[in-house]
């Protein structure tokens, strides 16, 4: 090997999570700073827990909850179109009243 060229190595580095959990391990830097282990991962622990990066979960929340609220905005316009039409239905007039109407007219001319 070269000298000079290569890093320190620490072979009792210190590795610290965010749960708390430490332990030692060999590594080119003395403290090393993670936001999951194997004590508080959701795959290791099989708890369901969503691990938050840069805010996406909550933009992932932020389209799911307005794709909710316009499913229901346009499934209530859906049922408010359907009441009207079935009123304007229920207002025209059955086919014999307009027949009899049409005759009362022709005996009075």
């Amino acid at each position: 090997m070269k000298p000079g060229i290569h890093p320190t190595w620490y072979p009792n580095a210190q590795v610290i999570c965010a749960c708390g959990n430490t332990w030692t391990t060999g590594a080119t830097v003395p403290v090393i700073r993670t936001d999951v282990c194997s004590k508080c991962h959701p795959f290791f622990t099989g708890e369901q827990r969503i691990v938050d990066k840069e805010g996406q979960v909550d933009r992932f929340m932020r389209r799911l909850s307005a794709r909710d609220e316009a499913y229901l905005k346009a499934r209530a316009e859906r049922a408010q179109r359907r009441k009207r039409k079935q009123a304007v239905i229920e207002v025209v007039e059955e086919p014999e009243e307009i027949l009899e109407r049409l005759e009362g007219e022709e005996e009075a001319s």
